[in-house]
C-alpha cells in the first residue's frame, strides 16, 4: 500500500507491505483522514512527547528514529477481519474507529506508534470492539471528524457548563472551533471566543460563537454578562458579612446549615467556564490572571513545553483547573451520532483536501493560521494543493 511515512522529522510517500489484521482487528480502506495539530507537533517533538508518556508509565509512543505512518482521525470501509472477531459489518461498510490497537495486552496509539500504522495511507487497521458503523449516510468528510469532535465533547463534559452560563474559548484553532460547536450543541447560551487570527475568528462565528474578539484590541472578559461575573474579593467578603448579619438576627437559627447547602448544591458565587485551546507557554498564567474569580478552566490545548504560573493567584481567586485528554468509547460514539443527526456541523472546520502526495505541503500550510483549520487526506486523489480541492469556498 502507499503511505506517508514520518522518520527523523521528514515526510515521504512510500510503498509498504500490505497490512494484515491481527486478533480482534479489522482492515479498512481509508476514505478520509484528518491532519491533526498533534501530528504537526509529533513530527518535530515526538521524542519529548514519548519521554513525557514514558514517565507516566506508557512507553509505546513514536520516536524520531522510527518510521511511522501517522494519522488518527480516519473514516474507512470494511475490507476483511482478523481472527477472533464477531464480523458484524459487511465488506464495504463505512466505519470510524477509536485510534488504538492492542497487540496481546499491549495498547498502541494508531498513528503515533511504530506498532500501529495510521491513516495517512491507503489502508489502516482498527480494533473491532472500538469500531463504529457510520449512520445516516454521513459523508466520509464529516465522519472523519468524529475523533476531534470526541476530544471536544470530552472537554465540554469536563467543564460541566450550565446552559445558562457563559463559556469562554481561548484559541480558535481546530480544537477551539470544535469546542465552540460542541458547547452550542449542548445548549450553552453564550459562547465568547478569542483569537488573534482574523480567519480563525471568522470560523469561530461560523461554528456558533456568539461573541468573537481580537485579544490585541479587547479582552474577552469584558463581554461577560453582568450576572455571570463573580464578585471580587471585597464584594465576596462584604457578602459574607451581610449574610451573617441577617442570619444571626433570627434567634436559635442553625445558620450553618445554609452554608452546608450552598456547598452541597453548588449554589455559591461562581465564575464562567474557560476553555484553554491554545497549548502555548504562558496561556494558563494569562487566563488565571485575567479571568473572573472562581472560574473553571479546562485545559484542552496541548503545550509541548515546560510552563509556569503563579499558584497564589489561582488560590486567591479559587480558580479551578481541569485537564482534558482524549475521550471514552461512549463519548466517541456520541460525537459520531451528534454529527450524523445534524446536532453538530463540522463543515466550517474542513478547509482543504489533498492526496497522499500533498501531505507535506498540507503540513506547511497548517503551520499558518491564516487559511486552514482542518485539511483532510483522500488517498484516492492526486491533489497536492489543499486550496485546489476545498470545501470552504471562501478561501483565497
Amino acid at each position: 500500500m502507499r503511505a506517508v511515512v514520518c522518520a527523523n522529522g521528514e515526510l515521504s510517500v512510500q510503498t509498504l507491505p500490505a497490512l494484515q489484521p491481527g486478533s480482534g482487528q479489522v482492515l479498512l480502506n481509508v476514505l478520509r483522514c484528518g491532519i491533526c495539530g498533534s501530528d504537526l507537533h509529533a513530527r518535530s517533538h515526538c521524542d519529548e512527547l514519548a519521554d513525557l508518556f514514558a514517565a507516566g508509565g506508557f512507553d509505546a509512543m513514536m520516536r524520531s528514529h522510527q518510521s511511522v505512518v501517522m494519522g488518527h482521525e480516519f473514516c474507512g470501509e470494511i475490507v476483511e477481519y482478523g481472527p477472533g472477531t464477531r464480523r458484524p459489518w459487511k465488506p464495504g461498510t463505512p466505519v470510524v474507529a477509536m485510534p488504538i490497537l492492542r497487540h496481546g495486552r499491549d495498547p498502541h496509539p494508531t498513528g503515533l506508534s511504530a506498532h500501529a500504522s495510521g491513516g495517512y495511507a491507503e489502508q489502516v487497521l482498527a480494533q473491532e470492539c472500538m469500531t463504529f458503523a457510520v449512520p445516516n449516510g454521513l459523508s466520509a468528510d464529516h465522519a472523519a471528524l468524529t475523533e476531534p469532535m470526541a476530544v471536544a465533547w470530552h472537554a465540554v463534559r469536563k467543564g460541566r457548563v450550565s446552559s445558562k452560563r457563559t463559556a469562554f474559548v481561548i484559541g480558535c484553532g481546530p480544537v477551539g472551533l470544535a469546542v465552540i460547536a460542541l458547547l452550542k450543541a449542548s445548549g450553552v447560551r453564550t459562547v465568547i471566543a478569542s483569537d488573534f487570527s482574523p480567519r480563525r475568528r471568522e470560523l469561530a462565528t461560523r461554528c456558533g460563537a456568539d461573541i468573537v474578539v481580537d485579544p490585541a484590541v479587547e479582552g474577552p472578559w469584558d463581554h461577560a454578562p453582568e450576572k455571570d461575573r463573580a464578585a471580587d474579593a471585597v464584594e465576596t467578603l462584604n457578602l459574607g458579612f451581610d449574610i451573617m448579619e441577617r442570619l444571626r438576627r433570627i434567634p436559635h437559627l442553625p445558620w450553618w446549615y445554609a452554608f452546608r447547602a450552598l456547598h452541597t448544591f453548588d449554589l455559591g458565587p461562581t465564575g464562567p467556564d474557560v476553555f484553554e485551546c491554545v497549548g502555548a507557554p504562558g496561556i494558563i498564567e494569562q487566563i488565571i490572571a485575567a479571568a473572573p474569580p472562581r472560574s473553571r478552566v479546562v485545559v484542552v490545548g496541548v503545550c509541548m513545553e515546560t510552563d509556569r504560573f503563579q499558584p497564589v493567584m489561582a488560590i486567591n481567586k479559587e480558580v479551578e483547573l481541569r485537564f482534558a485528554l482524549g475521550y471514552d468509547p461512549g463519548e466517541f460514539r456520541d460525537a459520531l451520532h451528534m454529527i450524523a443527526d445534524g446536532k453538530v456541523d463540522p463543515t466550517p472546520l474542513i478547509t482543504g483536501t489533498v492526496g497522499l502526495d500533498g501531505v507535506g505541503g498540507a503540513f506547511t500550510a497548517l503551520a499558518s493560521p491564516d487559511y486552514h483549520a482542518k485539511i483532510l487526506i483522500d488517498p484516492t486523489i492526486k491533489a497536492t494543493d489543499p486550496r485546489g480541492h476545498r470545501i470552504d469556498q471562501t478561501l483565497p
